[in-house]
């Protein structure tokens, strides 16, 4: 990949910028097409598993996933299929769906999180009106109301309790219809059951007090639990929505600004909407396309999609996010049994009962399905992943990918760049000039020199070349056939067609086999070489500044049981100072991309779990392979599309607070599903005894997700 010069052209693509909907290219690597949807009405993994039936059924589509946390729907197709039909079969399957882009995931979540909020609310307000009239047969004894006046309460109880069913239950029966209708055991099945159970014997027994369904009531127990169980949703729902949110921000990599070159030559910095139709733009090796252009100076390699803001590293990132993990997998093939479980315990249970005492057989089984009803599991680590999220991005470190989470809280080592990551960046000066063999001092003009290599070296966007083109941040030249090599430098040629290099010695000096190791001569040292491929050179210095939390930083890491490893491109002699200043005693010096590949994989085979902490271009494999990676905020886009997290803060104490949240939110999730697994295996006896009544049943799970949830909340006051 190389920096190249851009001209603005309208027509350099059909799809607009904001590239809604928009699929990678096939190639031979990639024979399958994927197109990205976001989807919306999501409850449970059975939802996604219904979601993926009916868009495999589509024409056309080889494969589909949907991950319930994220509510985004990958669809791989020999060749593009049209994004209308794929939101048809969602639609039709009685979710909702959008083709995957930030402002329309936005819509698209808004009206879900409306409707969510009205469901409850109409639950929530007459459940406490229910209440209200059930509260005098609560507090008094049989015979103290008169027959017409409990009559009259129970009347109001069945009024209000019209409205929760038809209206706030309506997702649990649809859920339940769906399930049936696929011949699929869903979650919304035994809740269902449960409701018009619990709502027919109620009316039975407010409208014919002697009739087969007895005298007792249980509206206040139906409404309430239809209320904490959407009041549950609607948190599993707010925590979809932020991982959401944060996945859209993530994805939006196109950049703000663009360098447009002005008619004298020169860079100017102007805001991405003052763009216009015949403006040349400079692009920076490892930046983003910002707008639709044709590439009129040097070359590169990119995904045709980059010039709509759909890079080919971000379809990537979206396919981890439409992608179900290995342990989600595996927990949604027990849904099925556990509701076919709990069917069978209600069953049994009203069987129990009817032999035992016919008239308790309703209460005992609404109490049945209400108890196990899998709210708290339901939560259990959505509620933990999204607060720790929180808790991060308040610290100035933004999550990318939820699941990371797990394995930071277990990493065993971090593998950490040097430059730009524990330095903060670079500072350049000229040091002098030399001859090719060193010995020999050449007059040239200084200046003039200094000035042509900060024009070659704007078109790098690597921190030392930034350090250079700071030395002279207004100078232009006509740079032409303008080439980077990862780790090595940037070359260009002037207005005469000889080529000029700004990098390391010996690629400057033109060696046949630079692999980035270590340079040889009397003149390898870590000083950029700039000049023309057959003339004398000017030696500019590099300066670092450690960062000032980096020694303290990685004495926490240490003190928690994670070792460092310090591995960067730069030779030796200039990585050992930093090490020892930081207390590092892993040092990786002279790695290539491909080393430092070499040597995370190395330790991962040793059975390490590694996490990676980079910047750069040359960053970006070793951070798309480590276990768990983060990547500077101020770091290359290459290197922040490959990152499980952002370190948007600049600090490197944010990472250590980042791997203490992981392992308190690792202990967080142990803990509410063990609470979940408790409280079930003590109240589904009790409801089956009889001794659990239905609106102690729908307390106690609300009070279990309220347990759950408030547990998770305590990450962010940690």
């Amino acid at each position: 990949m190389v920096s190249v010069t851009a001209a603005i052209d309208p027509s350099a693509s059909g799809v607009d910028r904001d590239g809604i909907g928009a699929s990678a290219p096939r190639d031979a690597a990639t024979p399958l097409v994927p197109t990205h949807l976001q989807v919306a009405g999501l409850q449970c993994a059975a939802c996604a598993l219904r979601i993926e039936a009916a868009l495999r059924a589509v024409p056309g589509v080889r494969d589909a996933s949907v991950n319930a946390v994220t509510c985004r729907a990958q669809v791989a197709s020999p060749d593009p299929i049209d994004a209308a039909a794929l939101v048809a079969a969602v639609r039709a399957a009685g979710y909702d769906a959008v083709p995957d882009g930030p402002d329309a995931g936005r819509a698209l979540r808004r009206r879900e999180a409306r409707t969510a909020l009205w469901q409850l609310f109409v639950a929530a307000f007459c459940a406490m009106q229910v209440m209200m009239f059930a509260a005098p047969t609560w507090f008094t004894a049989p015979g103290e109301i008169a027959p017409d006046l409990r009559r009259l309460l129970h009347w109001g109880s069945a009024v209000l309790a019209v409205p929760v069913v038809l209206l706030a239950a309506g997702p649990f029966f649809r859920g339940a219809w769906r399930g049936l209708r696929d011949r699929r055991l869903t979650a919304d099945l035994p809740v269902a059951i449960g409701l018009v159970t619990g709502f027919v014997a109620s009316a039975g027994a407010a409208f014919d007090p002697g009739g087969v369904f007895g005298h007792d009531v249980w509206f206040d127990s139906l409404t309430m639990f239809v209320a904490l169980l959407l009041g549950s949703r609607w948190l599993a729902m707010r925590a979809r929505h932020r991982a959401a949110e944060a996945l859209d921000g993530a994805l939006d990599t196109l950049p703000s600004e663009v360098v447009r070159i002005g008619a004298d030559g020169r860079d100017e910095t102007v805001a991405l909407a003052a763009a216009r139709v015949g403006d040349r733009l400079r692009v920076a090796h490892g930046d983003a396309f910002g707008v639709d252009a044709v590439v009129v100076v040097g070359d590169t390699h990119v995904d045709e999609a980059s010039l709509t803001g759909e890079s080919a590293v971000a379809a990537l990132l979206r396919d981890a996010a439409s992608t179900r993990s290995d342990a989600a997998a595996a927990s949604e093939r027990w849904v099925a049994p556990f509701l076919a479980a709990v069917l069978a315990t209600a069953i049994g249970a009203a069987l129990l009962w009817a032999w035992l005492d016919a008239s308790r057989i309703v209460p005992v089984v609404v109490a049945v399905l209400v108890v196990t009803c899998p709210c708290a599991l339901a939560i259990a680590v959505p509620s933990v992943q999204i607060a720790a999220a929180g808790a991060l991005a308040r610290r100035g470190v933004l999550l990318r990918r939820l699941d990371a989470l797990d394995a930071l809280a277990r990493i065993d080592r971090l593998a950490i760049d040097k430059t730009g990551t524990l330095t903060d960046g670079l500072h350049a000066g000229v040091a002098g000039v030399a001859s090719r063999a060193g010995t020999r001092v050449v007059p040239i003009d200084v200046g003039a020199w200094t000035a042509r290599a900060a024009a070659l070296a704007a078109w790098s966007s690597h921190p030392a070349a930034a350090a250079v083109r700071a030395l002279a941040p207004q100078a232009s030249a006509p740079w032409t056939d303008v080439r980077e090599t990862v780790g090595a430098g940037v070359s260009g040629r002037d207005a005469d067609g000889r080529e000029w290099r700004l990098g390391r010695a010996a690629w400057v000096r033109g060696d046949r086999a630079v692999d980035g190791r270590a340079d040889a001569g009397p003149d390898a040292d870590d000083a950029l070489r700039f000049g023309p491929a057959d003339g004398p050179w000017l030696r500019f210095t590099l300066a670092e500044r450690i960062r000032p939390d980096a020694r303290d930083a990685i004495g926490a890491l240490c003190a928690a049981g994670v070792a460092v490893t310090l591995l960067s491109g730069d030779t030796a002699a200039r990585v050992a100072p930093v090490a020892a200043a930081t207390g590092i005693d892993t040092v990786v010096a002279a790695a290539t991309p491909q080393g430092k590949l070499d040597t995370v994989r190395a330790a991962q085979a040793r059975g390490e779990r590694v996490a990676m902490l980079g910047d750069g271009v040359n960053d970006a494999p070793v951070l798309a392979c480590a276990d768990v990676s983060f990547a500077m905020g101020d770091g290359a886009l290459l290197a922040r599309a490959h990152a499980d997290a952002i370190v948007v803060s600049q600090r490197l104490g944010d990472v250590v607070a980042a791997h203490a949240v992981a392992r308190r939110a690792r202990r967080r999730v142990r803990q509410n599903l063990g609470w979940a697994v408790a409280y079930n295996a003590v109240a589904v006896p009790l409801a089956v005894a009889g001794v659990l009544a239905p609106w102690l049943a729908g307390l106690g799970m609300a009070v279990s997700s309220l347990l759950v949830a408030g547990n998770a909340a305590r990450l962010a006051r940690d």
